[in-house]
């Protein structure tokens, strides 16, 4: 796919976006409600702690920062194959049924196998962030004229209240509000290193797959019809795509709850300046959730310190406006 001429080199771009991470990763380091200086962020990050503000840097809030890196990848990079499988513009984790079928499944394990540990509740999240996909497109493919964006999101709005209410209901009835709500707040305060390294590897497996399948995706984005007539196996590519987004979406609401938005914006960021192309599309996508999550994740740290502004607010602020502007502007198809 040839690259017009008025349009910023991919490589440009990809300079720019690691740099913006650096950057972000840096000041999220850098600032919150304890203060703490560059040598302290060094010392923290050589693993060599010197004093109270590194070790706290180490133990607290490098882990949190990697979190927050990790899931923003992941989420963007979910929103994005979304996007392109389903040729939605309206297309987020969050707001399709996957985010709260994994909330659901947590809420279950929580309630019936509480000592199931972290593992556990990570399978569970997977198998409920399924589920929630299952039953969305299980409603969207009803209508004998085939899925349409606009269906499509009010089959996943529908879905996510059910399956919200499902686990707040079990929270009521198990007296476990405050763990679902810890959960289902969208956060990474507290996140520790063991849980960081359990769920990191499924994401790193899950953006991979997106990467490796990025050429497939960009032609099954046009429609069915071309990529089977370019001789792609149409069925296996999306079921491949389709555990890519199982594995981003259901591993990120283990590590940081329910979080929507975040997959809708970034990837029509990110398409504006970078093209249709999403062997782009996906490696800009991950640095651009990445920065986005770390961005999100600061302000919430030091808006109101010492106090902490929930994350999800945050991104709900900026993407309930987007959403609106790409239902009223874009609903009729990707751009």
């Amino acid at each position: 796919m040839q690259e017009p001429s008025n349009r910023i080199s991919f490589g440009v771009l990809l300079i720019c976006g690691f740099a913006a991470l650096a950057v972000m990763f840096l000041l999220a380091l850098l600032f919150g409600a304890a203060d703490s200086t560059l040598r302290d962020v060094w010392l923290a990050l050589i693993g060599k702690p010197d004093g109270k503000a590194s070790l706290l840097i180490r133990e607290l809030r490098l882990p949190r920062e990697l979190a927050a890196l990790a899931v923003g990848a992941a989420l963007a990079v979910a929103g994005a194959i979304m996007q392109g499988m389903t040729r939605n513009p309206l297309a987020d984790p969050g707001l399709l049924g996957l985010t709260a079928g994994a909330n659901a499944m947590l809420a279950v394990v929580l309630a019936f196998l509480p000592g199931v540990g972290f593992l556990g509740i990570m399978t569970a999240c997977f198998l409920g962030a399924a589920f929630g996909t299952l039953l969305v497109f299980g409603i969207g493919a009803l209508n004998r004229r085939g899925f349409s964006p606009l269906r499509l999101v009010l089959a996943g709005a529908a879905v996510s209240t059910l399956l919200t209410a499902v686990a707040e209901a079990i929270g009521i009835t198990f007296r476990l509000s405050q763990e679902i709500s810890l959960w289902s707040a969208g956060g990474v305060i507290g996140t520790t290193w063991k849980e960081l390294g359990a769920i990191t590897p499924f994401l790193a497996v899950g953006i991979l797959i997106a990467l490796f399948f990025s050429r497939q995706l960009t032609v099954l984005s046009l429609s069915d019809e071309v990529a089977s007539g370019l001789g792609q196996h149409t069925a296996r590519v999306k079921s491949i795509l389709f555990l890519a987004i199982i594995l981003l979406a259901g591993a990120s609401v283990a590590l940081v709850g329910n979080l929507a938005f975040l997959g809708l914006m970034i990837p029509h960021i990110v398409r504006t300046v970078a093209g249709p192309d999403y062997r782009r599309i996906i490696p800009l996508s991950a640095l651009t959730g990445a920065v986005f999550m770390l961005l999100a994740d600061t302000v919430g740290r030091t808006i109101n310190a010492p106090y902490e502004t929930s994350v999800s607010a945050i991104v709900a602020m900026l993407g309930l406006p987007f959403f609106i502007w790409i239902v009223s502007k874009k609903g009729g198809g990707v751009t």
